[in-house]
C-alpha cells in the first residue's frame, strides 16, 4: 500500500482532519461539490476549525506538484488516478428520523466514474449493518460496469471524529477496519496503520465494523437518556442531579454520563440507522427508540423549565426577552447540524418570549439557512428577562452575566458549568 494514491470524498469535519493526515504520507486529492468550501480549504482556512490553518497549509500542494500533500478540487478528473478512495460523507436522517443515504449514492456515482481494475472504495460514513454491500456496491458496479471483488474491492472503517475535540484528534482514535475479502481487510489496515498511531481494529467483516460504529453511539444515547430521565425525577423531587452523579461516580464502575441536550450528526442520528434495520428485519427495537424518544424531548422540558423558574421569580413570560447561549450541537464547536439548541428556542417562543441568540463560533448564514434564526456573534446593548446557557462554549465562561441581566432575572445552566452564576442548572 506504501504507493497508494489517495483520494477523498467529502472534506467535512471527517475527511479534512483525514485528508490532511494521509497527506503526511501520501498523495492525496481531497474532493467535494462545494466549490466555496474547496476554495477556502486551497487558501489554507478551515472553518470547521477541526484542522489548525498553519497545520493545513503545511501539506497543501498544487494540482501538478509531485510532491506528497494534499491538493483539493471539485473536478472529477483530478480523482481519476487516485486507487484509494475513502468516502466520508454525511449520513444524516429527514424530518421522520429515516436514514438519508443520498449523499453516499452520490458520492458512490462520483467513484464509480473513475473506478478502474484494481482500486478499493473505503466507506467511512455510518451507515446501518449491510449498507455497504447492499447500497454502495452495487452503485459502484453499474455506474463503472466493473465486478464487485473481482476488478473493485470494498472496504469499511468507520468514522470516530470528535467535533471539536483537539486532544482525541483522528489518529490519536483506534481505527475499526474491514475489507470485502479478508485479503483486501489487511491492506485496509496496513493502509490506516501508516497514520493512526495508537493502532487499529481489523474487524471479520464489513458488517461486523458497520455494526460497531452505530452501537458505539447507541450506547452513549441510552446512557445519556438515562441520566436525562434521572434529572427530570431528581428536579420533582428538589434534588440536585450533578450532586447525586458525583456521589454515585466514586464507585469504580460507575459509568459518567451527565444530562444534556443530544443533537449533532452522530448520536442524535445513528441509533436510527440501527433502529431502521432492525424493523426491515421485523424487530421492533425497544430501548433504542425510548432513548430517543427522551432525548428528542429534552428541549421542549427545558424551555417549559426556563419557563417555571421566571414564574417563580415573578418574571412576566409574554413578551419578556430571553438570551440563548450557544446553538452549535456541542461546546467549542462550529458545527449547527441536527442541533437540539432550535427545540428550545422553538418552544420558547410558543410561549411567547422573544428569543435572541448568540453564538461566537457558528455561522449566522448557515444557521439562517437550516433553522431561520437570526445568531448573532457579539452582543448587542440589552438586557435579559432570562438567560440559558444551552452550549458550553469557553467564551461564555468569561461572560459578565449582571450586565446582561434585567433587574429580575431568570438563568437556566443546562451544561452545569456556570456554578453559583445560576439560579438553576439541568
Amino acid at each position: 500500500m506504501m504507493n497508494k494514491k489517495i483520494a477523498i470524498i467529502g472534506l467535512g469535519y471527517v475527511g479534512l482532519p483525514l485528508a490532511r493526515l494521509f497527506a503526511t504520507k501520501y498523495d492525496v486529492v481531497g474532493f467535494d461539490i462545494n466549490q466555496s468550501r474547496v476554495d477556502e480549504l486551497m487558501t489554507g482556512v478551515d472553518s470547521t476549525l477541526e484542522v489548525e490553518n498553519d497545520v493545513l497549509k503545511a501539506v497543501l500542494k498544487t494540482s501538478n506538484d509531485s510532491r506528497l500533500g494534499l491538493y483539493c478540487t471539485t473536478d472529477v478528473e483530478d480523482i481519476e488516478k487516485a486507487n484509494v478512495y475513502i468516502v466520508t460523507v454525511p449520513t444524516p436522517v429527514d424530518k421522520n428520523n429515516r436514514p438519508i443515504l443520498r449523499p453516499l449514492y452520490k458520492a458512490s456515482e462520483t467513484v464509480a466514474k473513475v473506478l478502474k481494475k484494481g482500486d478499493v472504495v473505503v466507506y467511512e460514513s455510518t451507515v446501518y449493518p449491510g449498507a455497504t454491500e447492499e447500497e454502495c456496491v452495487p452503485v459502484l458496479e453499474k455506474v463503472s460496469g466493473l465486478v464487485y471483488n473481482e476488478d473493485f474491492y470494498v472496504g469499511y472503517s468507520p468514522e470516530r471524529i470528535n467535533p471539536g475535540d483537539k486532544k482525541h484528534t483522528v489518529e490519536k482514535i483506534l481505527k475499526v477496519t474491514s475489507g470485502s475479502t479478508p485479503e483486501i481487510g489487511k491492506q485496509v489496515d496496513a493502509l490506516y496503520k501508516e497514520v493512526i498511531t495508537v493502532g487499529t481494529h481489523l474487524a471479520p467483516t464489513i458488517k461486523v465494523a458497520e455494526a460497531a460504529k452505530v452501537i458505539e453511539n447507541s450506547q452513549r444515547d441510552i446512557n445519556i437518556a438515562f441520566v436525562n430521565e434521572l434529572a427530570k425525577i431528581f428536579n420533582k423531587l428538589d434534588i440536585n442531579t450533578h450532586d447525586v452523579l458525583e456521589a454515585a461516580g466514586t464507585k469504580w464502575n460507575f459509568l459518567p454520563f451527565t444530562p444534556g441536550l443530544v443533537g449533532g450528526h452522530c448520536i442524535g442520528v445513528d441509533p436510527y440507522y440501527l433502529a431502521q434495520k432492525a424493523q426491515e428485519v421485523g424487530y421492533h427495537p425497544e430501548i433504542i427508540l425510548a432513548g430517543r424518544r427522551m432525548n428528542d424531548g429534552m428541549g421542549s422540558y427545558v424551555a417549559g423549565e426556563v419557563v417555571k423558574l421566571m414564574l417563580s421569580k415573578d418574571i412576566k413570560v409574554k413578551n419578556a426577552k430571553a438570551l440563548v447561549l450557544g446553538i452549535t450541537f456541542k461546546e467549542n464547536c462550529p458545527d449547527v447540524r441536527n442541533t437540539k439548541v432550535i427545540d428550545v428556542i422553538s418552544n420558547l417562543k410558543e410561549f411567547g418570549i422573544d428569543v435572541t441568540v448568540y453564538d461566537p463560533l457558528a455561522n449566522p448564514d448557515e444557521v439562517e439557512h437550516e433553522y431561520g434564526v437570526r445568531n448573532l456573534t457579539s452582543l448587542e446593548n440589552e438586557k435579559y428577562d432570562s438567560i440559558i446557557l444551552a452550549v458550553a462554549h469557553d467564551q461564555f465562561l468569561e461572560l459578565d452575566l449582571e450586565m446582561l441581566s434585567a433587574e429580575k432575572v431568570a438563568i437556566y445552566d443546562v451544561k452545569g458549568v456556570l456554578g453559583s452564576k445560576a439560579d438553576k442548572r439541568l
